[in-house]
């Protein structure tokens, strides 16, 4: 039986632009809010009244031909066997040599402690009415206002400064059987993950009523991020 190989297809038709995705991808991930795993591109074109605006979701397209993956001297960023782009934080120097690789500019390097703004407000929202992010942090135990342990199932909670950081298309919960936290919380089902290895799959059913596009072709990195119907 073949390997599983994930992808994912997005449905410009269906996606509203609501960042539901980048919010929860933050969420699931404990992603410092300088940092955007999930985030978008905007376009307006034309001049009023006849203009034209898109709104294309982005992430890290777990390339086939990944030039992040070629150009890293430790094989920090390195392939899975299900077709994942990852990282080790422990072969980690901080280089930067993988985002400097990356044609999207989806990979982001931690230049200074993460949350750290939050552990050290001092600022209450309603003075003598609320407390500040460090009393909080300090009374809760928590490094920031949500924290979630299934994060540190496969990777690191919060990645730690000096190092980068990326999608991993929510790897911890595919180990699950569930798809990423940023599919199953699009309001329109724009999102559609699955193995592309399997013709039955949702991903391979979309693509077969649909033809891909995907970003910057020209690149030759083979994305396994795909997107049908746009505007």
């Amino acid at each position: 039986m073949a390997k599983k190989h994930y992808g994912m297809v997005i449905d410009l038709h269906k996606c509203v632009g609501c960042s539901a995705c980048d919010i929860a991808c933050k969420s699931e991930n404990n992603v410092p809010a300088n940092i955007s795993w999930s985030n978008h591109i905007t376009e307006t074109t034309g001049t009023f009244p006849d203009t034209k605006y898109r709104y294309i979701p982005t992430l890290c397209n777990h390339c086939d031909d990944a030039p992040c993956v070629a150009n890293c001297p430790t094989t920090a960023m390195h392939k899975n066997d299900e077709g994942l782009t990852l990282h080790d934080t422990g072969k980690c120097i901080g280089c930067g040599a993988c985002q400097i690789a990356c044609p999207y500019g989806v990979i982001y390097f931690n230049d200074k402690e993460p949350f750290a703004e939050y552990q050290e407000d001092q600022t209450a929202l309603i003075p003598g009415c609320t407390s500040t992010g460090a009393e909080d942090s300090k009374k809760f135990e928590e490094p920031i206002p949500h924290y979630n342990p299934d994060r540190e199932d496969t990777y690191d909670g919060i990645r730690p400064k000096g190092i980068v950081e990326k999608c991993t298309f929510c790897d911890h919960r595919i180990a699950k059987g569930k798809d990423p936290w940023c599919v199953d919380s699009c309001p329109s089902g724009a999102r559609i993950f699955g193995d592309l290895n399997d013709p039955a799959s949702p991903p391979r059913r979309a693509l077969a009523k649909h033809a891909p596009k995907v970003l910057q072709k020209d690149k030759g990195t083979k994305p396994n991020v795909l997107y049908i119907r746009d505007f």
